[in-house]
């Protein structure tokens, strides 16, 4: 499958043409797919660097703000 290499279970890299790796991503990341798209866009498919831009444009996770709005 071209884009996502695996090293045993572990994935390193992000196909977001490929919807299936595009949802797991997104799950595991704790981001929509829009958003994983976005930062993959950014700085590359390398999980990792993904996980770090998330971090860095969002000071909360979407669980948090979506826990707050319910409040």
């Amino acid at each position: 499958m071209p884009g996502t290499s695996t090293h045993g279970a572990q994935r390193t890299r992000i196909d977001v043409d490929q919807e299936q790796d595009l949802a797991h991503w997104a799950r595991k990341l704790d981001a929509t797919p829009e958003q994983v798209k976005d930062a993959v866009k950014a700085v590359g498919d390398r999980p990792d660097d993904v996980e770090m831009h998330l971090k860095g444009v969002r000071s909360t996770t979407n669980s948090d703000t979506t826990k707050r709005g319910n409040d």
